[in-house]
């Protein structure tokens, strides 16, 4: 048996934070519950960079967000350690390695697609994929459910989802309310961290551990608060002036804006959203092609939200923004991408202190973890 070590580790540096975060957005299959549990792993169990009760209270603020929560997950993870620097290094590389392969695959798809042992391609992925998520959604689970009640509140989000096809905005609603009630009726259940489920094992004193106060750059000010959104406004208007004269483009900022503020439950409450509008209203591909690309989404590594790098490259080129197909292509794609996910970078850098301040009150604790639970 492992001794459990009794010192924390040495400090991290920003390089040291880089060269994770980069070598994660290469290795992240396995879509959200993959990447989850891939963090937990290496970032709790491995090098203790966090603790897991900090870890599970992130990732509680994380579901609960629109938005790719592994991405924001990471996010989090590396702003609490290094500040803006580090939540910009960490959500930028953890998509960045999947923006060039899916922009390279789709340029390479719609060159040679129609292939028939392309085609067989897509069909053999996908088995693999699914028995990968199965293991990582189980792995992450043994550590969430720490007791009886959140294995009840998981079991009844399951039958709301997969029988009677509640929508998962709903399902967070509801887990959210039994979670407050519990933690009105068994606190002890509902606390952050607590229970005696697979999560109470000790891995040894972590970098940011239980008891460790927030770091200066994470303490909550309404100074901080203002500035970060005007900031964040700004960019976006920004960007969309730049775009303003090509209208296709300008209405991808507009539609990826939208489908990142106004779809919770992360990339599969996003997927019909985009299909509706990438296949039905605006024509950027067909069905059959969106359907390819979820394929090659769940088969390569970065986020299953990454998608909408396919939907923008094929919109782009279907549409003819630049005369040149790959410029094109790649125009598309940097937009969707960069509108997608502005808004994970907002949630965390403005709302991450909101999160830290809040962490030792069960009130807001209960019903996050309830959320975690579903």
């Amino acid at each position: 048996m492992d001794t459990v070590p009794t010192t924390a580790p040495a400090p991290v540096t920003l390089g040291d934070s880089f060269k994770y975060w980069l070598k994660l957005g290469f290795i992240s299959f396995g879509g959200p519950a993959g990447q989850i549990s891939m963090m937990h792993q290496e970032l709790v169990e491995k090098r203790r960079w966090i603790s897991e009760h900090r870890y599970l209270h992130a990732l509680n603020y994380c579901m609960l967000l629109p938005g790719p929560e592994a991405t924001q997950l990471a996010i989090y993870i590396s702003w609490l350690m290094h500040g803006i620097r580090g939540g910009i290094i960490a959500g930028v590389l953890f998509f960045l390695p999947s923006f060039l392969l899916l922009s390279l695959l789709a340029g390479l798809y719609l060159a040679y697609g129609t292939l028939p042992w392309v085609q067989g391609m897509f069909y053999g992925i996908r088995p693999a994929v699914v028995a990968v998520v199965l293991f990582a959604a189980w792995r992450i689970g043994s550590r969430a459910l720490k007791n009886e009640l959140l294995w009840g509140i998981a079991a009844l989000a399951f039958i709301g989802i997969f029988v009677f096809g509640i929508a998962f905005p709903w399902i967070v609603l509801a887990a959210g309310l039994l979670g407050a009630i519990g933690g009105k009726l068994a606190p002890h259940k509902f606390k952050s961290g607590g229970g005696h489920g697979a999560s109470a094992r000790e891995y040894g004193p972590a970098i940011i551990d239980d008891d460790t106060p927030p770091p200066a750059h994470a303490r909550f000010t309404w100074r901080k608060l203002a500035w970060k959104l005007g900031a964040f406004m700004l960019i976006w208007l920004g960007a969309m002036a730049a775009i303003y004269g090509m209208p296709d483009l300008f209405h991808m900022g507009e539609f990826f804006t939208k489908a990142a503020f106004l779809t919770i439950g992360g990339a599969y409450a996003v997927l019909p959203y985009v299909y509706q509008g990438g296949v039905e209203q605006f024509q950027w591909l067909t069905g059959p092609q969106m359907m390819d690309g979820l394929a090659l989404g769940e088969a390569t590594p970065g986020p299953l939200i990454m998608v909408v790098t396919w939907v923008g490259y094929l919109g782009g080129v279907a549409k003819g923004v630049f005369d040149n197909p790959v410029w094109a292509g790649l125009a598309g794609a940097a937009v969707a991408t960069f509108f997608t996910f502005l808004p994970s970078f907002l949630f965390i850098l403005v709302g991450g202190p909101l999160v830290e301040a809040t962490r030792g009150e069960l009130r807001f604790a209960a019903p996050l973890t309830g959320i975690t639970a579903a």
